[in-house]
């Protein structure tokens, strides 16, 4: 049987210290990523919005729409910069729009 560990924790650190353990955190970046994307991009533009996937520090976002895509490009370090504010921690280093 496992060693069970008696340390009063709250349920924050618990699903930290089982993140940690379990070596999840590069799943709940994914995670993360996706819903900060919905959260700061609003109904607009994740109504266009096909795909998002996030590997080794890129944000790859499917879009429907050309001409969102066009727009969208204008602005990427601002995009990038809310977004890492929103996670906070500088995860993102860029963002291809396919």
């Amino acid at each position: 049987m496992a060693k069970r560990e008696n340390d009063n924790l709250n349920m924050k650190q618990a699903l930290s210290a089982f993140i940690q353990k379990n070596k999840l955190q590069g799943g709940m970046d994914k995670v993360d990523a996706r819903a900060a994307w919905a959260r700061l991009m609003g109904n607009g533009v994740n109504n266009y919005t096909t795909a998002i996937e996030l590997r080794n520090n890129t944000l790859y976002v499917s879009l429907s729409s050309s001409v969102l895509r066009e727009e969208l490009s204008l602005g990427t370090s601002k995009i990038i910069a809310m977004l890492n504010e929103e996670l906070g921690k500088n995860l993102i280093k860029k963002i291809v729009l396919r």
